[in-house]
């Protein structure tokens, strides 16, 4: 098998869709693909996602613990007068890096 480097963009705050993208992200970490996460607009939120039925604070905090990288869009935490404490602030041109480098891009 050849590893990829794949571009995830999040940008959904739905539970479900998030808890998928992230062990999407940890099962590709497991076959020794290097995954860079952009939160974008309601991804940005990711850190406050809560619920019985999908663990999203487990898989995020999974990701980070094996070095996953993951960048949050600025304007777009500026927008919900947020902040972050997972990932650096980032901007478009980090957005438009990711996809340049990576091999496969997939949003949720």
């Amino acid at each position: 098998m050849v590893a990829v480097k794949l571009g995830l963009v999040i940008q959904s705050n739905d539970p479900e869709t998030v808890w998928n993208a992230l062990r999407f992200a940890n099962t590709s970490l497991d076959a020794h693909h290097t995954v860079r996460i952009f939160l974008l607009g309601k991804g940005v939120e990711v850190e406050r996602i809560r619920d019985s039925s999908f663990d999203v604070p487990e898989v995020l905090q999974r990701f980070r613990e094996r070095n996953g990288e993951i960048y949050a869009c600025g304007t777009c935490l500026e927008a919900r007068k947020s902040d972050t404490k997972i990932c650096p602030v980032s901007t478009m041109a980090e957005l438009l890096k990711i996809v340049e480098e990576a091999d496969k891009v997939l949003v949720f």
